[in-house]
């Protein structure tokens, strides 16, 4: 049952996604900066938690999960150390997957060259 509401959450999001860009003019930047700021405001308000525990991997694998991670590590330095944690420790639990994705594109780029 919980593969089944990983692939309903995940796959419920894309293809909203995909609607949005076939239906505007949008681009995938733009869809991708709307999904971080809703993961955002759902983790502020308490809800993204509760939509990673009814989904499971569902839930974790989208970009709205990487600002839900930077909210997380923004309020755990906001009560350790005040307003300068916000700054200090907002890549606190995203920094591991910032470092992967620039290993990876490192290892992508002696594969794969560009036609200019």
């Amino acid at each position: 049952m919980i593969y089944l509401l990983a692939f309903l959450c995940s796959g419920s999001v894309c293809l909203l996604s995909q609607i949005v860009f076939d239906n505007t003019k949008f681009t995938p930047g733009h869809i991708t900066t709307f999904l971080v700021g809703i993961g955002a405001i759902l983790s502020s308000l308490g809800i993204y938690e509760k939509i990673i525990s009814i989904c499971g991997g569902g839930a974790t694998i989208l970009i709205t999960n990487f600002s839900h991670l930077l909210i997380k590590g923004m309020e755990e330095g906001m009560q350790k150390d005040g307003l300068l944690g916000i700054f200090t420790h907002s890549l606190t639990y995203t920094g591991g997957v910032l470092s992967f994705i620039i290993f990876i594109s490192l290892i992508a780029s002696l594969f794969c060259h560009s036609k200019h």
